[in-house]
């Protein structure tokens, strides 16, 4: 496994002085970055040949949120690349060897000229060690929102924030988007992301709101009402205790 090691720092915590779920999904990002641009496969290498990895599904399951400057161990390993298809893990700990959190995720490997997938470089195969699966209690990929009808929230235009490297939405800009719709108080256990489209600047999302027992699904859907991310938290409305 791919390891770095960091301290909490007071721009990722919340009002509780506890690390925010966005933020651990940067440390999660950054690390696959880290261990791609170390392998010589990284943003250069990928802008080269006009290919770039796209998110399809994000899980995240949280044990406990680390506190400021608390020092983990955050790390990465892809498990299987099939095809267009990469599988990849992530995990933080203590520096003990303690679970805080780890997490799922499915990328696919996309020609940005044509806009469809394509398979792997044998450079890629050979430079990226694949491991074992973590043990985690594995999410399906698909979010199946509730037939009642959700509740539609105020539209969101993209601006040049919410952009990455290969000019669309990043994908921990649609948490971030989502997250504005829970309640006060909620704690987050468990997230699931499921990416439809690539939104770009100046597009414009209509969310829409489902509540269930426990669980907060966001639907970021375009003008047409096509979704380009299903958001889903599970947890409770208690105050964060760790």
């Amino acid at each position: 496994m791919y390891r770095f090691g960091s301290r909490i720092r007071y721009s990722e915590v919340d009002s509780s002085g506890k690390l925010t779920l966005p933020s651990l999904l940067d440390y999660f990002q950054d690390c696959s970055t880290f261990q791609s641009e170390d392998l010589g496969v990284g943003v250069e290498y990928l802008g080269r040949r006009n290919l770039a990895w796209v998110l399809s599904a994000w899980q995240i399951v949280v044990e406990r949120y680390p506190e400021l400057c608390e020092t983990v161990s955050v790390g990465t390993i892809p498990y299987e690349i099939r095809n267009f298809v990469g599988y990849r893990n992530f995990l933080m700990e203590t520096t003990d060897g303690m679970r805080l959190a780890c997490a799922n995720t499915i990328w696919m490997l996309m020609d940005m000229g044509s806009g469809k997938p394509v398979k792997a470089t044998q450079e890629m195969l050979d430079a990226y060690e694949t491991g074992e699966k973590l043990e985690m209690d594995y999410a399906p990929r698909k979010i199946i929102l509730p037939a009642a009808e959700g509740a539609a929230q105020e539209t969101v235009e993209i601006k040049s924030h919410h952009l990455d490297t290969n000019r669309h939405v990043n994908n921990g800009q649609y948490v971030r988007m989502a997250m504005e719709y829970l309640p006060e108080g909620y704690e987050i256990r468990q997230m699931r992301a499921e990416y439809k489209k690539q939104a770009h600047f100046g597009d414009h999302i209509h969310p829409l709101v489902y509540t269930g027992d426990g669980t907060v699904a966001v639907s970021l859907n375009g003008r047409e009402g096509q979704p380009y991310c299903i958001v889903e938290f599970c947890g409770n409305a208690d105050s964060r205790k760790g």
